[in-house]
């Protein structure tokens, strides 16, 4: 069997199986909410960018991953600075994420997220210092930085991934169990100061969380966001709008701000019941069993340690995107992966699956040193 023979059966067909569906799925989402408000011209727009996106995964499969292994700290250092680029820009909605590119808007914390878990995969290929509470401060200081950035953009969302991604990817490299409880313990002693970054928006969506209330009219404010998604999934029902047809005539029922960003989920679920959210979930269940199932398989330490991160990073973003809809986490700016409307967000999201095929195709050793000993 040739070389091209070989990585061709060992090609995670499920995992790109399933970014497919869930980019079809967003497509699908985002055409029902034309239908219920009126068109956005959103749609055509997201769907340059899903073209787009496989050519994006089609070129993270052809570099092999020893390129962005030699090039992890420069590319770290260089969305750094281009985290403090938006600070210096005009502010859109309050907020400092976005550098003006012509006819798009790039956010550079998409490309940071990528570049941090390279980075940080990097620091830990080969050491072992990190087996000690001393060695860890690094680690936490190449998580800290980026985090504080863009916590003050203010994009508390995005700042929310980082710390249970350094958290995996130290347990993943044999950090001891003992010294991540004791950091664990530490960052929640820590919360006030974080409560105090935060502005005065961040503050009112956490305290939202603890005062929702259902039933009765729509509450002012941040209020108003969650009660609509809550209502939006409840009026789908089983089965959705698709089979059931519309719950009531009422349209001022079905409007929800950003529900083709942030709150698609809530589209997905008027449209097809609980039964689609389950089956969308269960997709994204097969692409991160999938990757963690070659994240196992690897013996490399910067790919094994890489897959864990971007793996991590997808599932928190679900929880957290999912959450806030039914009241369970704070509303934040955080996008549902590969579905949501968003080109920065869906490029950087079809990459890093790209290096996840990448990294199954090429599970065997291509630096020298010791694998993991813990």
């Amino acid at each position: 069997m040739t070389t091209a023979e070989l990585r061709w059966s060992k090609f995670p067909w499920p995992l790109f199986l399933a970014q497919i569906l869930l980019l079809c799925a967003g497509l699908a989402a985002i055409a029902r909410g034309d239908e219920l408000v009126g068109d956005s011209g959103l749609f055509s727009r997201q769907l340059v960018w899903v073209v787009l996106a496989i050519p994006a995964t089609i070129l993270a499969v052809l570099i092999p991953i020893r390129f962005w292994r030699g090039k992890a700290y420069p590319l770290f250092f260089l969305t750094i600075c281009l985290l403090v680029i938006p600070y210096f820009m005009p502010a859109r909605g309050g907020s400092h994420r976005w550098i003006p590119l012509g006819p798009v808007n790039f956010q550079p914390s998409e490309v940071a997220k990528l570049a941090y878990m390279m980075a940080l995969a990097q620091y830990l290929m080969f050491r072992d210092n990190y087996r000690k509470l001393s060695g860890l401060l690094v680690p936490f200081l190449i998580t800290l930085i980026p985090m504080a950035l863009i916590l003050k953009e203010p994009d508390l969302g995005t700042s929310l991934l980082f710390l249970p991604v350094l958290f995996s990817m130290l347990f993943a490299a044999g950090a001891r169990l003992p010294h991540l409880i004791l950091i664990i313990a530490m960052g929640i002693s820590s919360l006030p100061v974080g409560w105090g970054m935060m502005s005065a928006e961040q503050k009112s969506r956490v305290t939202t969380l603890f005062s929702q209330a259902d039933g009765g009219p729509a509450p002012q404010g941040d209020g108003y966001h969650l009660h609509q998604s809550k209502q939006m999934l409840t009026l789908g029902g089983l089965r959705g709008s698709s089979y059931s047809g519309l719950a009531t005539d009422d349209m001022y029922l079905y409007h929800l701000p950003a529900s083709r960003t942030d709150f698609i989920f809530c589209l997905i679920g008027e449209h097809w019941g609980l039964l689609g959210c389950m089956g969308l979930l269960l997709i994204y269940m097969i692409l991160f069993g999938q990757g963690l199932h070659l994240a196992a398989a690897t013996e490399e330490p910067f790919s094994r340690l890489l897959a864990i991160g971007i793996v991590t990073m997808l599932c928190t973003q679900l929880i957290i995107n999912t959450g806030m809809t039914v009241g369970l986490t704070p509303i934040t700016g955080l996008t549902l992966p590969l579905v949501s409307y968003g080109g920065s967000s869906m490029l950087m999201t079809s990459f890093s699956l790209g290096l996840l095929i990448n990294i199954a195709i090429r599970p065997g050793f291509e630096v020298s040193g010791e694998t993991f000993r813990y």
